[in-house]
């Protein structure tokens, strides 16, 4: 079933109660522009997700403080468990966002940014927690099942989910039998929360999945790639990794039909191409993607994709970041007979006014800011360090204390000033390259919108005894934040 087939809004502006889509009734956290987001008010909450890298305890949604004027700033304030153990929950979002006002025309009353659609990468479930009534207190309320998944859409391995007008698209790295490919995208119900079905109706080459992402005024939907349950459940696997098989493409969709219309390669070498970054400009047609490792000499890179004039897309590097020598005796055994730390860039955040770019070297432990006013000409205008292999930088607030892990999950508070960072990337990745422990920490590092620089909040650090000793991955902000939506109009 494609996106066509399931407008589920069947309500025309003159039925239900005659409210339109800019009525009072609008969730104020849809934001008609770019600059709309920019000027609501600030985020006091965060949800990070926790998980259990042994699987004996529940994984959680938790809720961090974010206002500096409260007494409880930088605490978790807020806990909720899921139902089961073994989820590894990693990335999440809310069940609808700004991409809403593509309704416009439709009765969207009732429709809000309340839910948060939780998948499990390795469960496979998707739990669905409520921020109402209590913001501070979510509860999750539904599970979407693994079979339901994979009887209705086909997949597993759910990994990143974007609210769409029509629903929520969810990326999934593998098939429902197995861990092979190909994975895709399965559409659900952003308010019912039921799996629509599968939203390919033709893939053509495209076998490996990870990102999705669109240009929703265009009619364009991007994935990126990663690898199949069987490349990446049980850590790097060096063999397929030196032969060059991870992900290393984009693919370009037309958004309505669920038709693959171009695969644009990115060079063998840069392996694995992870998050999508597409401008808040809605009448943009770029966007930006990380590629982890290159197998040439350890260096992580971003390319730069738009659309030509001819209505074709491509992509060039822009940016490139050298792996960092070490002594063989520091590396973990994996990395040891190339004697250096690759960046591992992991994470990539744009900011709302798409001028910053924030890219997580979690091999090096370094974040760096990058103006990109010309995407194609990004300019590095500063950079931090939190733990790294190398390094294990450590936080102001505890300098005798070194850091297991680097930024990973980066995002970028709506203003573009705040950034939020935490330390893991997957179970099985965390080990294999920090043998000696990762722990858990959240950071928050302010940033200069005016000329560029990073600095390293003092006051604001959470480890591993705030998260009960689980390990934290993505975060999400209250009222939206850099990687959570999706703009209909411009500024």
């Amino acid at each position: 079933m494609n996106s066509s087939g399931h407008h589920h809004h069947s309500t025309g502006p003159g039925d239900s109660d005659g409210t339109d889509a800019t009525s009072a009734a609008t969730d104020p956290t849809f934001y008609r522009s770019p600059a709309q987001a920019i000027a609501a008010p600030r985020e006091t909450l965060a949800y990070v997700v926790a998980f259990d890298r042994t699987a004996q305890r529940p994984d959680a949604l938790t809720v961090v403080d974010l206002d500096p004027d409260s007494d409880s700033y930088g605490t978790v304030v807020g806990w909720e468990d899921m139902p089961g153990t073994g989820d590894e929950l990693h990335h999440f979002g809310w069940n609808a966002c700004s991409s809403a006002f593509m309704h416009e025309g439709h009765d969207m009353t009732g429709l809000s940014r309340r839910y948060l659609l939780l998948p499990g990468l390795r469960s496979s479930n998707v739990h669905v927690a409520d921020t109402h009534p209590d913001p501070r207190n979510p509860r999750v309320v539904k599970t979407i099942t693994a079979e339901e998944l994979a009887e209705k859409a086909g997949y597993s391995r759910p990994h990143t989910l974007h609210c769409g007008p029509d629903g929520v698209y969810l990326s999934c790295l593998g098939t429902a039998s197995g861990d092979g490919g190909p994975g895709g995208i399965a559409v659900l119900d952003h308010s019912t929360f039921d799996v629509l079905g599968k939203w390919e109706t033709d893939r053509g080459p495209q076998h490996l999945a990870y990102d999705a992402w669109w240009h929703l005024r265009h009619n364009a939907l991007v994935t990126s790639e990663w690898g199949t349950p069987a490349m990446v459940e049980h850590g790097i696997v060096g063999e397929q990794l030196l032969n060059q098989e991870y992900g290393h493409a984009l693919h370009f969709w037309d958004l309505a039909a669920g038709k693959h219309l171009q695969r644009v390669e990115l060079g063998a070498e840069h392996q694995m191409a992870l998050e999508l970054r597409p401008a808040h400009d809605p009448e943009a047609t770029w966007g930006l993607v990380d590629a982890v490792i290159s197998t040439e000499d350890l260096s992580a890179s971003i390319f730069h994709w738009h659309r030509t004039e001819a209505g074709d897309w491509t992509a060039e590097k822009v940016i490139s970041i050298p792996a960092e020598p070490l002594e063989a005796e520091k590396l973990p055994e994996f990395l040891r007979p190339f004697g250096a730390v690759p960046p591992l860039v992991t994470d990539i955040s744009l900011s709302v006014d798409d001028r910053w770019l924030y890219v997580s070297c979690w091999g090096t432990g370094e974040l760096k800011q990058y103006d990109v006013s010309d995407p194609a000409h990004p300019r590095e205008t500063g950079s931090v360090r939190l733990g790294g292999i190398g390094d294990r930088a450590a936080h102001p607030s505890a300098p005798d204390t070194w850091l297991g892990g680097g930024p990973q999950m980066v995002e970028t508070s709506r203003d573009g000033t705040r950034i939020y960072v935490t330390n893991s990337l997957y179970g099985a990745w965390d080990d294999q390259l920090y043998p000696h422990g990762i722990g858990a920490w959240m950071a928050k590092i302010d940033a200069d919108t005016d000329t560029g620089g990073l600095t390293i909040d003092e006051d604001f650090f959470l480890d591993q005894e705030d998260f009960r000793g689980l390990r934290v991955h993505q975060i999400r902000l209250q009222g939206g934040d850099a990687s959570s939506d999706s703009y209909c109009y411009r500024t």
